[in-house]
């Protein structure tokens, strides 16, 4: 454990708390073994279809620096003896007494590393990620953050399947699904123009087609605005459709055209919910953000994106890089990513 670190008053993370300290000439003092957080309460995760809409709420203590400090928390999970390898992001937030999700969303969350209709071993842990200050590169910083890791719970989970729509002739096999088994579909799927492409229903053979800006049964081929991701939703009960455009990319001086766009852009993988390119890049800097713009960017260290963060510095090489986004909230978004150099 690092040893007892003194934060001044200049520390920029703490501006708000210390201003009205600067007078007297307060310090803080970490611990030297800050207590870390806990995860103390898990529901019952045996999850049904027809409950959906209901709130599921994991319960657990904050981070204990020894100071009254802000973290980012995250509620992880994985197969039972993975030791998190892959960890799947259940929740993040700058708190974690009650983490709360509903049992449609942690479903299809979970469905990502567990099979459906049987019952899963699965181990939980609380992440917390503490940062002091920025910029200097010291311990604490966002280039060195502190870290630490709750003991792992470990409960059984029973997951449902969902519902899906296949999208025939989009010139690969990918699908929507529902959440809630309400008609109502959502899916990240890889549109081209030039591959009209139909909706179908393979519980009850009936096919979806275009019949102008709404579905139709047996309608016409569904033309995508533009070529590459998009978030597809569609609904059978009152036959409506859209599709927006939703592109990962890579941007920054290390990138083929620096900070300009077109941006690198990134695939989706369907199955683990990343995003993923391998790349040539140069000594430089690189960030993400969707459809090259800045409203939706993320920056920061690898365990611990956020909106606006700072540059990522990288040097010469080709790497494949994956992107693991927690939270796509635009002006709240955060992730983590890794980088292999090849």
């Amino acid at each position: 454990m690092r040893k007892t670190i003194i934060l001044y008053l200049s520390i920029i993370g703490f501006i708000a708390f210390l201003s009205s300290c600067e007078k007297d000439g307060t310090t803080v003092t970490m611990l030297t073994d800050p207590i870390s957080p806990e995860l103390t309460s898990i529901p019952d995760l045996t999850l049904e279809r027809a409950n959906g809409t209901d709130m599921l709420t994991f319960v657990g203590t904050p981070l204990n620096p020894g100071f009254t400090a802000s973290a980012n928390y995250f509620l992880e999970a994985c197969p039972q003896g993975n030791n998190f390898v892959d960890a799947i992001t259940v929740y993040s937030d700058v708190q974690v007494v009650e983490m709360n999700i509903t049992v449609s969303d942690l479903n299809g969350i979970l469905l990502k590393s567990f099979p459906a209709d049987q019952v899963n071993t699965a181990d939980f842990r609380i992440r917390s990620v503490l940062i002091v200050d920025a910029g200097t590169g010291a311990p604490g910083t966002s280039t060195d953050p502190f870290e630490y890791i709750s003991t792992t719970k470990t409960a059984d989970v029973f997951l449902y399947g969902l519902p899906k729509l296949d999208l025939i002739d989009s010139g690969m096999d990918q699908k929507i699904e529902s959440a809630l088994g309400d008609g109502a579909y959502f899916g990240f799927v890889k549109l081209d123009p030039a591959m009209p492409f139909t909706l179908k229903d393979p519980d009850t053979d009936i096919e979806y087609g275009a019949n102008g800006s709404s579905l139709a049964i047996d309608g016409a081929g569904i033309v995508a605005p533009a070529a590459g991701w998009h978030q597809m939703s569609a609904n059978t009960v009152d036959l409506t459709y859209s599709m927006d455009s939703y592109m990962i990319g890579l941007v920054g001086s290390a990138t083929p055209n620096g900070w300009d766009s077109p941006d690198q852009k990134m695939d989706y993988d369907t199955e683990t919910g990343k995003w993923s390119i391998t790349i040539d890049l140069i000594d430089g800097e690189i960030k993400f953000r969707l459809n090259d713009g800045w409203a939706w960017n993320l920056g920061g260290t690898p365990d611990n994106l956020v909106h606006d963060g700072t540059n990522i510095a990288v040097t010469a090489g080709n790497y494949t890089i994956t992107l693991n986004i927690t939270d796509d909230t635009a002006g709240s978004e955060t992730g983590t990513y890794t980088i292999v150099n090849n």
